[in-house]
């Protein structure tokens, strides 16, 4: 998190909604101002610019003359598509590539969620999403003992996590690699049931965790020329 020059935290602005964020995109690619938007939407400037700056809630009437002065649809503006692999919306116009530190991959990585295991299995490679969490420079998720996940313990894996912003065409991956190994303490195990449970999307009971020690870190981030890297430090 940044702070003022006085050592106090900087409050950071809103991140716009997903409808703001898709107009905003879809007007740039077109090659308009926010005033020409206005104008032919019948709307004033202050609203293009809070809805493209702020989350707001979007009357259904507003979004369909959006879409219609924008030349898209109301499914594209509200989020249409998620049932289809990202990235189809495609790369900013003018793309920056830049390499990320540890410290800012660790950061992108520390919310947790949902990342993806590889591993060597006896029928070949596989890619497997799990739940995860960051405790302690490590990477941890719980699986069955039955699971193709618990394979990975005692081999060495890749652990993968990445988030693109379809309306903006920018994003960002993080890459782990280093062995994986079973927390066996039962007084650990209570530990991280009590204080760092990554809830498995699938449900049921899943006694076993899994800890990933990196040996290496990398990342990259993708983001459209002329604009700042987003402050993700906790």
């Amino acid at each position: 998190m940044s702070t003022t020059s006085g050592g106090r935290p900087r409050s950071r602005p809103a991140e716009p909604g997903e409808v703001g964020r898709r107009v905003a995109h879809r007007r740039e690619q077109l090659g308009l101002t926010r005033e020409q938007v206005a104008e032919r939407a019948g709307m004033t400037v202050n609203f293009i610019e809070y809805l493209e700056s702020r989350p707001a809630t979007v009357e259904p009437g507003t979004v369909t003359v959006l879409a219609g002065t924008l030349g898209t649809s109301v499914g594209y503006l509200l989020g249409g598509g998620l049932d289809r692999p990202p990235g189809q919306a495609g790369p900013s116009s003018r793309p920056v590539v830049e390499e990320l530190a540890p410290s800012e991959c660790w950061a992108r990585m520390a919310p947790g969620g949902v990342g993806r295991v590889a591993l060597s299995t006896p029928d070949g490679p596989q890619v497997l999403p799990v739940n995860y969490r960051v405790l302690d420079g490590t990477v941890l998720y719980r699986t069955t003992a039955a699971s193709t996940a618990a394979t990975a313990v005692g081999e060495r894996v890749a652990f993968e996590v990445d988030r693109l912003d379809e309306a903006l065409g920018t994003g960002w991956s993080v890459l782990v690699t280093g062995p994986a190994h079973r927390v066996a303490e039962a007084d650990a195990v209570r530990w991280l049931g009590e204080h760092a449970d990554p809830r498995p999307w699938v449900g049921g009971e899943r006694d076993v965790w899994v800890r990933i020690e990196p040996g290496r870190i990398t990342g990259r981030a993708v983001r459209a020329a002329g604009t700042t890297p987003p402050d993700d430090t906790p």
